[in-house]
């Protein structure tokens, strides 16, 4: 479980580093996959997930209800509350289920109601 870094990209997040959390944690070939999309190589990801930073106006919380950690898997269930930068608050319930290689995410799914 050496190359499973998951403890500390979640200590990033928790701590609103979402984009080093990225650079640092995601290999440059990573395919991240979503309930209604997947998005192939690190500067594509970089890309998507600015936008979604750039949408919160406000960070409220990151709890990680349940953590599982494997050889090169880990797999975690988390609550995350935010404001929108249109006012809205969000809520969202998912799991994401990642797989590493030479400490770095290759691949990572989240599911997550839509």
């Amino acid at each position: 479980m050496a190359n499973v870094r998951i403890d500390e990209l979640l200590d990033y997040v928790r701590n609103g580093r979402i984009m080093d959390a990225m650079r640092e944690f995601y290999a440059d070939d990573v395919v991240m996959t979503e309930p209604k999309h997947t998005t192939e190589g690190l500067e594509a990801n970089l890309e998507r997930e600015q936008e979604f930073v750039d949408g919160v106006a406000e960070f409220k919380s990151f709890e990680v209800t349940a953590l599982a950690k494997g050889d090169d898997v880990s797999m975690y269930e988390n609550v995350m509350e935010w404001v929108s930068t249109d006012g809205e608050s969000m809520r969202v319930e998912q799991v994401s289920v990642a797989k590493w290689k030479d400490g770095k995410i290759v691949s990572e799914r989240f599911y997550y109601a839509t």
